[in-house]
């Protein structure tokens, strides 16, 4: 069985800042692309930033320059920076990752549980 657990949620005052974490554990071969997703009340889901195995990344436009998304491998574990938090980014944050179960050969989309992101004018 595979989870993807996030931390780092919270409450932020605008201008602030908060880092999300996302850890898959379970009986992982590897990991192709991780990303960052959030869903504000009443929106649809979104993509906010990815990150493929290649070490590239690729950002919504709303939050180029302000968020930064990062990996560490060894760790199976996938950040998420955001600074110059707005109020609009005021959303319920889940993580994603693409990845081959071992013993199958086969990628699977995982989704983390979603952490709250509170950001206040």
């Amino acid at each position: 069985q595979v989870q993807l657990v996030e931390s780092g949620g919270g409450l932020v005052q605008a201008g602030g800042s908060l880092r999300l974490s996302c850890t898959a554990s379970g009986s992982i071969f590897s990991i192709n692309r991780m990303g960052w997703y959030r869903q504000a009340p009443g929106k649809q889901r979104e993509s906010v930033a990815g990150m493929p195995s290649d070490g590239s990344t690729n950002y919504a436009d709303s939050v180029k320059g302000r968020f930064t998304i990062s990996r560490d491998n060894a760790k199976n574990t996938v950040y998420l920076q955001m600074s110059s938090l707005k109020p609009e980014d005021t959303a319920v944050y889940y993580c994603n990752a693409h990845l081959v179960l071992a013993g199958t050969m086969k990628e699977y989309l995982y989704w983390g549980q979603g952490t709250q992101v509170t950001v206040s004018s």
